[in-house]
């Protein structure tokens, strides 16, 4: 019996131990930063990895290399919003099939189907992720989109 509550014990401690130890990998932040993606226009960062869950912050059709929109109309903007957001999910070691969750912000919601042709072509037999869409008054920089997203590995 004695022995059985020793062993009881040290099970209890390695239990409570690990359980703590795991609760503190899942509330440890790491910023996402890369050169690949336009730099925040405001006190945020490109993206928060939480745990195993990363939040990317609004993404808009900003080439990171010129500093200017994409001058292709909306379903430009949308494909360079995908391909910023493509670049913070690689520097988080993820991908495109990673993302759970998007939101979409239309300057024009008269784009809808054109920004859909577009957005469609980003994700692959996985299936797209939930998403809603909201008509705005107006985007930073002028734009017509802005995209943000809710990855998973």
């Amino acid at each position: 019996m004695k022995r059985f509550l020793i062993i009881s014990g040290v099970l209890l401690v390695v239990t409570f131990t690990f359980a703590f130890i795991n609760k503190g990998d899942r509330t440890k932040r790491k910023v996402i930063f890369t050169e690949n993606a336009p730099k925040p226009v405001g006190p945020y960062s490109q993206a928060m990895l939480i745990g195993n869950t990363l939040y990317v912050a609004g993404q808009i059709g900003l080439d990171p290399k010129t500093g200017k929109l994409d001058s292709a109309g909306i379903q430009g903007q949308t494909r360079q919003a995908l391909q910023n957001i493509y670049s913070v999910l690689q520097a988080a070691d993820m991908n495109m099939a990673h993302i759970v969750k998007t939101t979409v912000y239309l300057k024009n919601i008269r784009d809808f189907d054109l920004m859909n042709k577009e957005y469609a072509t980003y994700f692959d037999a996985v299936g797209p992720p939930p998403r809603e869409t909201v008509g705005v008054a107006d985007l930073p920089k002028g734009a017509g989109i802005e995209i943000s997203v809710i990855a998973i590995k």
